[in-house]
């Protein structure tokens, strides 16, 4: 028997301190009282009855003062927590990761993998001897340690009860890194890692996770399963015609079997293509919809099984997208005339266009604020606070400097990833004449001539706002007459909006969000798919949170000192993964290059903690000494 503990000689030094006064205590006389009688010797028979008895009262009140100090004795040895030898030697230190992942929803076992896993994990905490402890962390997208390394049996149930499973993949290698340090020179520890298996390689950027003596266990929820899941989902609208729009989806059957399944299409709510499709095992099926239309704002794609049965993981049956709101740009041309440029600018009936001669710009340029300026052969003096389109610059106020006339330039040599000139088709324009453009450092040579060394059209930005400068008047070539002049002018301003390098049709789930909200905000409240309401950081105009579920959210914002409505925006997010699609549960586990293997033995059973049954003893001897006197057995 070992004291785990106050030592000894406290325990025997308490005694004695306390024993000591309650022995005063017994031994001190009590003080009679004078009483006055009116004859004597009515109290003669009294007298020799007490003196009779007087033998039998002092073992009455021996036997007291031994039931006292017997009950001091277990109060002061349950200060000293005292515990078999053995067990305190085989106490054990146990981090339980436990797997919170998408795939932990599936539901091949009842009610799901998730419940199954608590299970287990109840099972191991009722069983857990008098020195083990035990710390449960949810892993998930993030490792999220529940509570304390602790030997509390009630608290690490209540903890586990807590854990629900989220929309993200699992990190295994930053749960394994949780876990080694948590461990780090612990007695006999141990990582149980209680999961479907379904986390991938023990290692990551940073390299794999060696954990040394550290032993690790696995335990193995899931029978196996039947899915399918869309693992890609985005949403674009056309440059040229915003009421219309491309899906690109995939679907993943990581199964072995073929499965024949119904994709829906909802726009805005309702339904917009229905597809009949068979994957067959193994295959991930691309999808392309062009030309769609009939949705404004958002997105759904479902899958359903032909035969009526649902698939065991509902969490990937369901994507979400929003389409990028359609909104007005406000132009200004400036020129004297071109009915080219006039025309290319009518094809988008979502450009605000205002044109106005050279006379008329800096009267423009003072009353409103423009989304892009259009220079027709004009140059002003100096550059607008604005994104700009130079066509053929003259003078100091161009962006760049215009130097030599040339001759028949052409475009030999196109950057054809840069968003001012992608789906254009510029290699054979016929050109009369132009000017060389210089280009400053960081500009951007989108198109040159002459094998590449003369630049002609070139981007980049000044003051913060962003330009495309032409080398060339348009009417001194062929590109008006060419499907790719109205597609340049467009690609030009929609960079400038820069309306596809900000959105996104949706984000992933178990990724960082950064939202952009304006810079003057300091706070925000996101609405989650399930209705809950939550504030969110704000960090340098952006709204910063950890995503976790699928489906639509809604930012909320008010801007300082408005006392006006609240602002705010909308976007989706997705699982889209195919490695949480697979649900398959995995019978090995192999971290640092072993096998993890089974769990050290835990029995269920009543914890053998000896100062719980000491207190026990100390409540039991307290009710014998209150029955006792008041029967007169003690006094």
């Amino acid at each position: 028997m070992i004291l785990a503990g106050l030592p000894l000689a406290e325990l025997l030094a308490i005694f004695v301190a306390i024993g000591l006064g309650v022995g005063v205590l017994y031994v001190l006389k009590l003080r009679r009282r004078v009483v006055a009688v009116p004859f004597s010797i009515l109290w003669a028979r009294i007298l020799r009855d007490k003196e009779a008895t007087s033998l039998f009262s002092k073992l009455k009140r021996l036997l007291s003062l031994l039931l006292q100090l017997a009950l001091l004795a277990l109060l002061v040895l349950a200060l000293g927590d005292p515990r078999a030898a053995a067990s305190l030697v085989r106490g054990r230190t146990i981090v339980v990761l436990l797997d919170a992942s998408a795939s932990m929803q599936a539901t091949d076992v009842a009610p799901d993998r998730l419940a199954a896993a608590r299970d287990e994990v109840r099972k191991m905490i009722q069983g857990l001897g008098g020195s083990d402890r035990m710390l449960v962390a949810q892993m998930d997208a993030m490792v999220t340690p529940l509570g304390p390394m602790t030997g509390d049996t009630s608290a690490l149930e209540r903890e586990v009860a807590a854990v629900t499973a989220t929309d993200t993949s699992a990190d295994f290698p930053r749960a394994l890194r949780f876990a080694a340090d948590v461990l780090r020179d612990a007695d006999r520890a141990e990582i149980i890692v209680v999961s479907d298996g379904a986390l991938g390689p023990a290692s990551d950027s940073s390299g794999a996770v060696h954990l040394g003596d550290v032993r690790v266990s696995y335990v193995r929820v899931g029978n196996g399963g039947r899915n399918v899941g869309i693992t890609e989902f985005s949403v674009r609208r056309y440059p040229l015609d915003k009421s219309r729009y491309e899906v690109m989806l995939e679907l993943t059957n990581p199964g072995s079997q073929p499965e024949d399944v119904e994709l829906q299409l909802l726009g805005d709510g309702a339904l917009v293509d229905l597809t009949k499709l068979r994957l067959q095992p193994g295959e991930r099926l691309p999808r392309f919809y062009p030309q769609l239309s009939g949705a404004s704002r958002t997105l759904e794609a479902k899958i359903t099984r032909l035969d009526g049965t649902h698939d065991d993981l509902p969490a990937d049956d369901h994507a979400y997208a929003l389409l990028p709101e359609r909104r007005r740009a406000k132009v200004l041309v400036v020129t004297d005339g071109n009915a080219y440029l006039e025309a290319a600018l009518l094809l988008d009936e979502y450009l605000d266009v205002t044109q106005v001669p050279p006379a008329g710009y800096v009267a423009a340029v003072a009353s409103h604020a423009w989304d892009a300026v259009v220079f027709d052969g004009v140059t002003p003096a100096e550059m607008p606070r604005a994104n700009a389109l130079y066509l053929d610059p003259r003078g100091p106020g161009s962006p760049v400097k215009v130097k030599e006339a040339i001759k028949s330039p052409g475009f030999d040599r196109l950057d054809r990833k840069h968003p001012a000139i992608r789906f254009t088709a510029l290699d054979d324009v016929n050109i009369a004449a132009g000017h060389r453009l210089q280009p400053d450092d960081g500009d951007k040579v989108l198109g040159a001539s002459s094998d590449g060394t003369v630049p002609i059209l070139v981007a980049g930005t000044r003051g913060g706002y962003k330009f495309v400068a032409l080398g060339f008047d348009v009417r001194d070539s062929d590109l008006p007459l060419r499907p790719a002049w109205p597609l340049f002018v467009i690609d030009c301003i929609d960079w400038f909006d820069d309306e596809d390098a900000r959105y996104l049709s949706s984000f992933r789930t178990g990724e960082v969000w950064r939202i952009p909200v304006p810079g003057s905000v300091g706070q925000a409240t996101v609405t989650l798919p399930g209705g809950a309401a939550q504030p969110v950081a704000v960090h340098e105009g952006r709204a910063v949170m950890l995503g976790e579920r699928s489906g639509f959210y809604r930012l909320a914002y008010r801007f300082p000192d408005s006392g006006g409505p609240e602002s705010g925006t909308t976007f989706a997010a997705n699982l889209l993964d195919p490695a949480e699609s697979a649900i398959t549960p995995q019978d090995r586990l192999v971290v640092d290059g072993k096998d993890a293997g089974e769990t050290s033995p835990f029995h269920l059973g009543v914890r053998r903690e000896i100062w719980i049954y000491l207190l026990l003893a100390a409540a039991l001897l307290t009710a014998l000494e209150w029955a006792t006197y008041h029967r007169r057995v003690t006094v």
